[in-house]
């Protein structure tokens, strides 16, 4: 089955605005304070000069910042940011750094063995299961010899945030919507192999479980980051019929506002982010 990425014909889950934009960024912030405050876990040892590309770049803020951590260190990176939409991408765009509307599943010829780093963050609502072969395979034709890859994705097949009824049809929503579909709801488990499979080496995982809950005080409301992340969702929910679990705009709001009252009065809910690092040799 041929699947097409263009976000503007629907196939990417959620919505390329301003309101995604700016959840996007805090959600990078939740992201790298898991890890430790660190924008990069692969052990690549960079020099000026240097290429690195980011697929799936959004509004460019993990670039930017990593561009901002490298030029502290005086190394001066030329950094290629690729999206299939150009509707986040910023208005300010440092020396260094090019933005280009294009695909993972399609690079330039001309990139081959040119980037000794590539940095991919979280599509796994966008590659269907057969897509993330294509796309790894581009990913290690780019690569210099001994460069990395560092994907980032969340866990999406173990629902941990299903703390009561509410959240319990959302995951029920998730998995029936994952499946029909066909992505990855468990790529710290799928991709490792398949990355060995191309070739890559020193595969391996790292997961961060980050909690959904507003005791926790550090400026950032994380139930509401993620009650966004499934509101971003409903044209795609909608679009599928409800999935068997709700069958109106209103019906999706209804449950999402209980999901919102579960999520703020337990602790138990959380969701797990895993760095899945690769070598080419």
């Amino acid at each position: 089955m041929e699947v097409s990425l263009s976000k503007e014909k629907g196939h990417y889950l959620l919505a390329s605005d301003s309101r995604e934009t700016g959840r996007l960024n805090l959600q990078h912030r939740l992201i790298v304070k898991a890890f430790e405050d660190r924008l990069v876990l692969a052990p690549v040892g960079l020099k000026s000069g240097d290429r690195v590309l980011e697929s799936g770049a959004g509004s460019g803020i993990w670039t930017l910042e990593f561009l901002g951590e490298c030029s502290q260190k005086n190394i001066q990176l030329d950094i290629e940011c690729i999206d299939i939409s150009r509707a986040q991408f910023p208005s300010h765009i440092p020396s260094g750094v090019h933005f280009s509307l294009r695909s993972i599943l399609d690079v330039p010829e001309e990139w081959s063995g040119s980037f000794t780093f590539v940095h991919q963050r979280l599509l796994v609502a966008a590659l269907p299961r057969p897509l993330w072969h294509k796309a790894l395979a581009q990913i290690f034709r780019v690569l210099k010899p001994g460069g990395w890859v560092e994907l980032v994705e969340s866990h999406a097949k173990v629902r941990k945030f299903v703390v009561g009824p509410h959240s319990k049809n959302l995951a029920l929503i998730s998995d029936r919507m994952f499946g029909e579909k066909d992505f990855v709801g468990d790529a710290e488990v799928y991709l490792p192999p398949v990355m060995r499979e191309m070739g890559f080496v020193d595969v391996h995982c790292e997961g961060r479980n980050i909690p959904i809950s507003r005791s926790i005080n550090d400026g950032l409301d994380r139930v509401q980051i993620w009650y966004d992340l499934w509101r971003g969702f409903k044209g795609s929910i909608l679009a599928g019929g409800g999935y068997g679990i709700v069958s109106s705009e209103e019906d999706y709001d209804s449950l999402l506002l209980g999901c919102r009252d579960e999520w703020n009065n337990s602790m138990d809910a959380y969701t797990t982010y895993w760095s899945i690092i690769a070598r080419k040799p």
